[in-house]
């Protein structure tokens, strides 16, 4: 059964058109260190990229425990990557979400207060923010303007770690906000690409649609063949061991969904068929109200207390 409404199934908010090649020049010499952590609760890969030439570091896509059923936060996930940069002597520059995340809540801030840092986000958070804060009921004291977020990235936008020069690629389709982050020989690919195997995200939430997911993973495999592609999520397809790292080649090739020359109308109907049989993720409406505010918590009411909503037939 499917579990999209019509009005957002039709279209996304952003929706690519062509495919627009990759705006600027990737540089294969820079080769970051890149450490995973992988979270088995909600199959998320968070990443500490660090520049070799210097003690700089970056974390993508962290994660915040969270037991729906008893309404606990805990923080032993971001315990592990702050503990591994403060043993290793590292210093935190950027904390990076490649989307707004709808199956797990991003440790951003408490990481952010222990170690600082900026937190960036793709400029179509704005798009996503409008769209939640209307699902969620948030009223006017909910901005709408990315400003929970240090740093909102354009399309071809860069920024520095340490020595490294890392680069934003606007690659919606699964969400209308979502950016592959390129940093030297490395791509942080967020929810546009799983492994070989495992195909590609679905396009079926609000914002999202299947023909722009196509177009901006064809525009991603135009990146060099050598590129190495860290995945956000990997859920081991007919029981293998959880994976995340590919390479351009890999899925130009091997992908199941987009490689070996599949058009974008067999994926879009691929895709659209594959959506409707797909359950709502466990964790979205708690996942999205925390991502869309930048991984805080919504306010506390007069007796300081905190609550997440459930609209009902929301989704």
């Amino acid at each position: 059964m499917s579990r999209c409404l019509p009005r957002f199934c039709q279209q996304s908010l952003i929706q690519v058109t062509t495919i627009s090649p990759v705006p600027f020049m990737v540089d294969l010499s820079v080769r970051p260190d890149v450490v995973p952590f992988f979270d088995p609760a909600s199959n998320t890969i968070s990443y500490l990229v660090r520049d070799p030439a210097s003690a700089s570091c970056a974390v993508i896509d962290s994660v915040m425990d969270f037991d729906y059923a008893s309404g606990r936060l805990a923080h032993d996930s971001a315990d592990r990557i702050i503990a591994h940069i403060r043993s290793q002597g590292w210093q935190l520059e950027w904390l990076i979400e490649t989307h707004v995340h709808a199956d797990h809540l991003s440790a951003a801030p408490y990481i952010q207060e222990h170690l600082g840092g900026k937190l960036g986000i793709g400029d179509q958070i704005r798009a996503v923010q409008e769209t939640f804060g209307k699902i969620f009921n948030e009223g006017t004291r909910f901005e709408r303007d990315g400003s929970q977020f240090d740093r909102l990235f354009a399309d071809s936008d860069s920024y520095t770690i340490g020595t490294m020069v890392a680069h934003t690629l606007f690659t919606p389709g699964h969400t209308p906000a979502d950016m592959v982050h390129v940093i030297g020989d490395a791509a942080f690919v967020g929810d546009t690409l799983f492994m070989p195997d495992g195909g590609s995200a679905r396009a079926d939430f609000p914002g999202g649609n299947a023909r722009t997911l196509y177009r901006s993973i064809q525009r991603l495999l135009t990146l060099p063949a050598e590129t190495r592609l860290f995945m956000c999520h990997d859920y081991g397809p007919n029981g293998r061991a959880i994976a995340w790292e590919t390479t351009v080649a890999e899925q130009r090739a091997g992908n199941v969904h987009v490689g070996g020359g599949i058009d974008e109308d067999a994926f879009v109907a691929m895709r659209q068929e594959r959506d409707r049989s797909l359950a709502m993720p466990r964790l979205i409406f708690p996942s999205l109200q925390v991502n869309m505010r930048g991984g805080h918590l919504p306010e506390a009411d007069d007796d300081g207390k905190r609550f997440l909503k459930v609209p009902l037939n929301g989704l």
